[in-house]
């Protein structure tokens, strides 16, 4: 990889493990203050849609942390071009509105890192299943 690849590809992966580990700290650190986090998906969903802003992006966080419990996260694939991340994987989680487990379902990311710093992170999931489990269907 070229210097500005690695160096958008160490970013994301620090970012990820810091929220993995609840280390606010850095993530905040590893966040623009002008960062834009966006999750596609379901907007009955409460953190589905996105936020603006390291203030923003915090709250948008809290109302994540207070609806899903990640049980399980394993990136299966990852690359970098220049400033743009990708991440693939799967995970599970139980939602904490109706208590139930989810089940294994895939994910996709796609970063993107300027000065060191997240800009985007832009988020995708099945949100079917999700939905299914938070509405208890």
């Amino acid at each position: 990889m070229d210097t500005e690849t690695q160096a958008s590809f160490d970013t994301v992966m620090g970012f990820m493990g810091a929220m993995g580990s609840g280390d606010m700290d850095t993530m905040g650190k590893l966040m623009a203050d002008d960062m834009v986090w966006h999750n596609e998906g379901d907007p009955s969903l409460p953190w589905i849609g996105g936020a603006a802003g390291k203030e923003n992006v915090f709250a948008f966080l809290g109302t994540f942390s207070k609806n899903f419990q990640t049980t399980a996260w394993d990136n299966t694939d990852a690359f970098a071009s220049g400033d743009t991340v990708a991440v693939f994987g799967k995970m599970n989680g139980i939602t904490t509105h109706s208590g139930r487990e989810i089940g294994e379902f895939t994910f996709a990311l796609r970063a993107k890192v300027k000065d060191g710093q997240v800009v985007l992170w832009h988020w995708f999931e099945d949100s079917f299943a999700v939905s299914q489990a938070y509405h208890a269907k």
